[in-house]
């Protein structure tokens, strides 16, 4: 025996030398039989019911053979199924239930397999999983929203200073900045549904690649099943995996945007920016320093949404460089990762409303920022315009030099004189102040500053309560959206069982 025939005998030894192997069964087999009974089974069913009812209508079962089949379907055990073991006996779940439905009803059953494929079927199910996974991380990201959205509401006069390029920029308030978070939550939420609408059609039809010679009815079947349609080419219904591709950019998507508002949450939490803090179920204390309070939720938010991206950046990157067409590499080994990315997703926005609405807001200590520094002084040059009439770049120059001066010598805006004002207005325009100071010290208030931005969009109470009554008819309109589609869904619940009964039915006639 050379050293190569020596090799085929030791792996032959440890691995066996009939399908399926040790090693593939352990990697491959196994984890696609777990995940498939764990999320594919309950749609195998319904297509299996689906295109039981759709092949009786067409006349392609006679009435004794859809009944026998019926009846199969109706006695196969899905709890065992569902807390089965691989033993290789079948080479994956479908080949299991055909053979427990031909246990069950003998011949009649292996005509339900007529013209389809375990691609088209394969395709459907993944569509149905996705579809619904996406739904329920829609429905947690509109809860969500929801309850930002009275948060807003609740600090809609709560003032604070807005950050831009990590440093101190302008006066506003909480309910501002949570509004511009309903905001891309929003765009997050109306991107998730050109998402679902491109999962949520029917491979059904295609059967392995080029349809077949059968009258079926593919509309029938996407009815059936809950779809918007079907996909019409049948090469792109079974190749075409972009429907996954596009979810997971989606999802990556919100993923991101949730993250850059929790790092923010995380700021605020600490104890140097002491603006916000989290409620006792939400924190963890040291097991060494007594003092310690720490925000562990919002953390973990952090991480997890990352592990969102992640999963999604997997996903995207197993699909590049694919060949179009049927392949493994959009199938099993795939799924998983965007049905974990929507799993952990959807708890995210869960825990993170919890947090949002039972955390304190320290509306003294941000008030008093705000009054403290320089963040109201765009409106001291805005005023110079408005009183003295001089372009607004003179008025700036202007502001700048109280701000350079004052934060030089360590004072805040509130120390301001008349004297001081004065002078350097007179020194950077040449000419008198005629504007009271007292309207110039009236301007540099805070509430002042938040009170006059009522430009469509702004911090001022008429902007806020505008935008408040949109974000309601926004929320009322993504409720609109998800009860659409949970009709659609029951709907074809309904119409299932509607087909079973007229089988059994039409077989007593």
């Amino acid at each position: 025996m050379n050293e190569f025939d020596a090799l085929r005998a030791q792996i032959q030894a440890q691995d066996g030398n009939r399908f399926p192997s040790k090693a593939f069964t352990a990697l491959v087999l196994k984890p696609a039989y777990d995940n498939a009974k764990e999320n594919l089974l309950g749609a195998m069913m319904e297509v299996n019911r689906a295109q039981l009812i759709m092949l009786r209508e067409q006349g392609l079962l006679t009435a004794d053979e859809a009944l026998a089949i019926e009846k199969g379907l109706r006695q196969i055990d899905t709890d065992a199924l569902a807390h089965g073991e691989y033993t290789g006996a079948y080479e994956d779940l479908f080949f299991e239930v055909e053979g427990k439905l031909l246990e069950l009803c003998g011949d009649p059953a292996g005509s339900l397999h007529l013209a389809r494929s375990r691609n088209d079927m394969g395709v459907t199910m993944y569509r149905m999983v996705l579809r619904r996974r996406l739904a329920q991380v829609m429905e947690a990201l509109s809860d969500f929203i929801a309850k930002v959205a009275v948060l807003a509401k609740e600090h809609e006069q709560t003032i604070m200073v807005a950050i831009t390029h990590t440093q101190q920029a302008q006066v506003s308030t909480l309910g501002h900045y949570l509004l511009a978070a309903c905001q891309i939550l929003n765009r997050d939420f109306d991107r998730l549904v050109p998402a679902y609408e491109t999962v949520n059609r029917s491979a059904m039809g295609a059967c392995a690649i080029t349809t077949t010679g059968f009258p079926i009815d593919r509309d029938r079947m996407a009815e059936l099943l809950g779809f918007d349609g079907y996909i019409l080419n049948s090469y792109d219904a079974i190749g075409g995996g972009d429907y996954l591709g596009e979810a997971a950019t989606a999802l990556q998507l919100c993923a991101i945007d949730a993250g850059r508002i929790v790092q923010d949450l995380m700021l605020w939490a600490g104890q140097e920016y002491n603006g916000i803090r989290a409620a006792d179920p939400y924190v963890q204390i040291s097991s060494i320093m007594p003092q310690k309070r720490n925000p562990v939720s919002i953390e973990h938010l952090r991480s997890l949404l990352s592990s969102v991206g992640g999963q999604c950046a997997t996903l995207l990157s197993m699909l590049h460089n694919t060949p179009y067409g049927d392949i493994v590499d959009t199938e099993d080994d795939a799924q998983p990762f965007l049905w974990s990315a929507c799993d952990t997703l959807s708890k995210c926005y869960a825990l993170w409303g919890n947090v949002m609405g039972t955390l304190s807001v320290n509306r003294e200590v941000l008030l008093e920022r705000a009054r403290n520094g320089f963040a109201a002084i765009t409106e001291l040059a805005d005023t110079l315009v408005r009183e003295e009439a001089i372009p607004f770049r003179k008025a700036h120059s202007v502001a700048s030099r109280v701000a350079r001066t004052l934060s030089a010598q360590g004072r805040s805006l509130t120390s301001l004189n008349a004297q001081e004002m004065a002078a350097m207005y007179q020194d950077v325009t040449g000419k008198p102040l005629h504007t009271p100071f007292a309207t110039l010290t009236a301007c540099l208030q805070p509430e002042h500053f938040v009170s006059i931005r009522n430009v469509p969009g702004g911090c001022g109470p008429k902007a806020m309560a505008d935008m408040l009554k949109r974000e309601r008819e926004r929320q009322a309109q993504r409720e609109a959206w998800m009860d659409q589609r949970k009709a659609v869904e029951q709907a074809s619940q309904d119409k299932q069982e509607a087909g079973l009964r007229a089988i059994v039915e039409n077989s007593r006639g």
